[in-house]
């Protein structure tokens, strides 16, 4: 384990391609004029951020993979599997996909990083000191059947880790991704992972992360699409773990007729912050977007959503939606929630929607006055909650264990008194 510094950084670069060298030399310069983040900037509002990078250090050799957790033992079938470990790729199969490592592109030049380096000290760190990645490339025609599944785990203590993952559905192609986030039991580390998708005319992905770390653990994840014309983005997020649980996600609609939908749920319990940024930015005119994102806190959680729907001067005939629904269940758990829209043209059709609040007293009292009692009438309406944003998640056989998790983490709650 090496600090964050310039000799790190020389050996960080020492086994990547010359041009990604030149990239991260680059970064490095941002990374060393930036300040760690405070909370006190509006990007990080509500955020206590309160893991500096002089606390931490870069692997040179990834730990012990972990075993199999409950979502991976749900599905029966995919297509290929890649294991990243502390931000290394040590396994990569695939029967449907072409996968490149970082060594493998030392004549093949590619854009490593589509979030602008000076994004924050965050991203800066990723440009500067991530020295491997997974490029998945579906050519034009071609239908992946079954998912590709691309396990990121991070498990050395005091460790900071910068996975990279790029995705490129080609034209009329058909691309299913479900990418898993994990940690080791009790170990904190920070994990920065950047996740980059790009989907031609007439391609279609349905791509969907998992995030189940260790509440020890950080991660801070920097996603970014670009939809071009026809094309259909279906993203899908479950955000369970980490004491700090980050997605900034930013999607780009290009091309006319393209189409972008995220559904997601979060549920966060003991100081945990689940924490939601998201920009949906609509240039290409018949366009839509649909954001749907369902979320509860209890003990002394809370989960942060900013959602932006920006629309072009020339994005005309746009439609374009975001939900954002909280339960608060504890009297110190809290929920931000600030939709935003940004509309400069006419021609279009756009709104949100936004609560934050307990279960309702009025659903309770009619079902205990069907002869249920009051924990029987809380769990069946937190199973209604959530089933809505369940049923529509982008990649099959996960239904079951992410209900069980969610609804698994409400009982016990319940029991041991913690909730309202």
């Amino acid at each position: 384990m090496t600090a964050f510094d310039a000799a790190n950084h020389a050996n960080s670069k020492s086994n990547v391609p010359s041009w990604r060298a030149s990239q991260m030399d680059s970064a490095l310069e941002v990374f060393e004029s930036l300040d760690e983040p405070t909370g006190s900037e509006e990007d990080w509002r509500y955020v206590d951020y309160d893991l500096p990078f002089a606390g931490l250090a870069q692997i040179e050799d990834p730990g012990e993979p972990l075993s199999d957790g409950p979502f991976l033992a749900s599905l029966t079938n995919n297509s290929g599997h890649v294991l990243i470990v502390d931000g290394q790729v040590l396994e990569v199969n695939s029967s449907s996909a072409s996968i490149s490592t970082l060594r493998d592109l030392e004549s093949d030049e590619r854009e490593f990083s589509v979030v602008a380096v000076d994004h924050n000290k965050l991203a800066a760190a990723h440009g500067a000191f991530a020295n491997d990645a997974v490029f998945v490339d579906v050519v034009s025609n071609q239908v992946m059947d079954a998912p590709l599944v691309i396990e990121v785990q991070g498990v050395t203590p005091g460790s900071a880790s910068f996975p990279h993952i790029s995705v490129a559905v080609g034209e009329n192609a058909e691309a299913q991704v479900l990418v898993v986030y994990r940690s080791a039991d009790g170990v904190e580390l920070l994990m920065v992972p950047e996740i980059d998708l790009q989907v031609v005319d007439g391609g279609r992905l349905r791509f969907m992360s998992v995030q189940n770390l260790d509440h020890a653990a950080t991660n801070v994840v920097h996603e970014r699409m670009t939809l071009g014309r026809d094309a259909t983005g279906r993203l899908g997020e479950v955000g369970l773990g980490a004491k700090l649980g980050r997605l900034d996600l930013g999607v780009s609609l290009e091309g006319d007729g393209a189409s972008s939908e995220l559904v997601g749920l979060y549920f966060g319990e003991g100081s945990q912050t689940l924490d939601y940024r998201i920009v949906i930015n609509h240039s290409g005119r018949n366009t839509s977007s649909d954001v749907f994102l369902k979320g509860a806190v209890e003990d002394d959680a809370q989960s942060v959503f900013t959602g932006l729907l920006r629309i072009e001067k020339d994005a005309r005939r746009t439609s374009t939606f975001e939900t954002n629904r909280n339960l608060v269940l504890s009297e110190n758990g809290k929920a931000h929630s600030v939709p935003n829209l940004e509309i400069l043209c006419d021609d279009v059709i756009c709104g949100h929607a936004s609560s934050v609040g307990p279960l309702q007293d009025d659903d309770l009292y009619y079902l205990q006055s069907r002869g249920l009692s009051k924990e029987r009438s809380e769990r069946l309406l937190i199973k209604g909650f959530f089933q809505e944003v369940i049923d529509r998640l982008p990649i099959e056989g996960l239904e079951a264990p992410v209900s069980e998790e969610v609804f698994r983490r409400f009982v016990q709650a319940q029991k041991e008194g913690r909730v309202a």
